[in-house]
């Protein structure tokens, strides 16, 4: 079973650039084009950060190695924040144009920048339902409009052995 689960924690080890994609991903207040509101919900606590990255949406860029992507000229942003002590989570990400993206986000609870299985909370746009390998890249995508576009993404976290799902369900 843990096997299965391999092409996503390999993602996980893959060397990155903590700050690739932050510039072109970060947004600006009162600035419109094209950018994704995503609302997180179903936070197991509210220590570490949240990460969201976006892909190109297609199988063989999804969750790609950010440097890779990049040097390719492709599509890849990431933003980064503290997760707040309290109230709604809210973050916002730009897309370079409007169109379909495929949407990763972290709860990186003990803020090692990895995705750890035992820990760490992971959704993706879509809220696909998660089993032991990632999703495909149109399950884990959304349409991004030409103005920011709001969104909601559902965490899931590994509930004992071989569960892997939101909490609560």
């Amino acid at each position: 079973m843990i096997a299965v689960m391999a092409p996503l924690l390999l993602g996980a080890y893959l060397p990155s650039t903590p700050e690739l994609g932050t510039a072109e991903g970060r947004c600006r207040r009162g600035e419109q084009g094209p950018a994704l509101l995503v609302e997180i919900d179903g936070l197991k606590d509210r220590r570490g950060r949240i990460r969201l990255e976006l892909y190109p949406a297609n199988d063989t860029d999804f969750l790609q190695d950010d440097n890779l992507l990049v040097a390719a000229g492709k599509t890849f942003r990431r933003v980064e924040a503290p997760v707040p002590t309290a109230g709604p989570v809210e973050l916002c990400i730009r897309a370079p144009s409007p169109g379909t993206y495929a949407l990763a986000v972290l709860h990186d609870r003990d803020g090692n920048r990895r995705f750890s299985l035992s820990i760490d909370g992971i959704g993706f746009g879509g809220n696909p339902k998660l089993g032991w390998s990632k999703p495909k890249a149109a399950a884990a995508s959304i349409r991004v409009g030409p103005s920011p576009t709001p969104a909601r993404v559902v965490m899931n976290y590994r509930r004992g052995l071989f569960s892997f799902g939101p909490i609560g369900k």
